[in-house]
């Protein structure tokens, strides 16, 4: 008895705390004042992802793009007792075969030291209401084949991978001399 006694306090205790983390936990709509962050966040995923040497990155072009005028991307900030934690950065697309909008996620991150506490989670769950509200039968983004703790999370999520794709990319001075083709 004094064994499950123990038990059942131990999981009183957890779900106490984990209630403690999740409250903490706070996403909102990037705002300008974010690009500090952004920019540091941005290279931490770049460093992560073992992609430093293709980053160039530049905090006036992502003000302008993100929260000017005319907006390319949307982001999401999350924190925890007020200090940035992650974020996501996403926009609209459309699937002809669908016949309709797709949300596409371009960067989702969190700090490494905050992974397993529902940031992550709390990201996706925020992206899947944006893309619901406006009116989105899918979801979609890019993960790394080595990234198994990603892909793990997003399997855990009911995302289905998709290896039949393959990315394409025009880039730098091969977008531009396709770009002068006659």
């Amino acid at each position: 008895m004094r064994r499950a006694g123990a038990s059942v306090a131990g999981r009183v205790k957890k779900s106490a705390k984990q209630a403690k983390v999740s409250a903490q936990l706070r996403i909102r709509r990037g705002s300008a004042r974010d690009i500090p962050a952004l920019v540091s966040l941005i290279r931490e995923l770049a460093r992560y992802e073992r992609l430093e040497s293709h980053i160039d990155l530049n905090a006036k072009r992502l003000r302008r793009d993100g929260f000017g005028r005319r907006r390319f991307f949307e982001s999401l900030i999350c924190t925890r007792a007020e200090r940035i934690i992650g974020y996501a950065v996403y926009y609209f697309a459309y699937s002809t075969f669908t016949c309709g909008p797709v949300l596409f996620v371009e960067d989702i991150f969190v700090l490494p030291e905050e992974r397993g506490k529902g940031a992550g989670k709390a990201l996706m769950v925020e992206l899947a209401r944006a893309a619901v509200r406006k009116g989105c039968d899918q979801m979609e983004w890019l993960v790394l084949d080595w990234n198994a703790p990603s892909i793990n999370f997003y399997q855990g999520l009911g995302a289905r991978l998709d290896k039949e794709w393959v990315l394409t990319r025009l880039t730098g001075a091969r977008l531009r001399r396709l770009a002068r083709t006659r």
